[in-house]
């Protein structure tokens, strides 16, 4: 799982920078159309969210307890929540709101698999 952590990591990195961009431009086009729709204020919360998961996912992969883990499982399934519940017409957030519940459910497994580890 380790290599997973390093990879989620720098992919998570990554599309921050992505995701922040289209929020800005999802925010903007809301604004315009003035539709009351918080698509782009929720992608770039949800960025902010992704990237501190990221460069948790990056610290704690050599990690054996479950403190990492429980950490990436807050931001990325926080992430994935507000994500899902928020996109309106911002539908690319649900694609990178789908990264998140894949990372948060990842952790679980990760967690799971170093509890067996260290019982052994």
């Amino acid at each position: 799982m380790k290599i997973w952590k390093l990879v989620s990591g720098i992919l998570s990195i990554v599309l921050c920078l992505f995701i922040i961009f289209q929020s800005c431009a999802a925010g903007l086009s809301n604004a315009i159309e003035e539709n009351n729709e918080v698509g782009g204020s929720a992608g770039v919360i949800v960025a902010i969210l992704i990237l501190a998961a990221g460069i948790v996912s990056i610290v704690t992969r050599n990690y054996k307890g479950k403190g990492g883990n429980i950490a990436l499982i807050v931001l990325f399934g926080l992430a994935a929540v507000i994500g899902f519940a928020l996109a309106g017409s911002y539908s690319d957030l649900r694609i990178w709101a789908a990264w998140c519940l894949i990372c948060a459910i990842l952790a679980v497994v990760s967690m799971i698999k170093n509890g067996k580890e260290i019982s052994e």
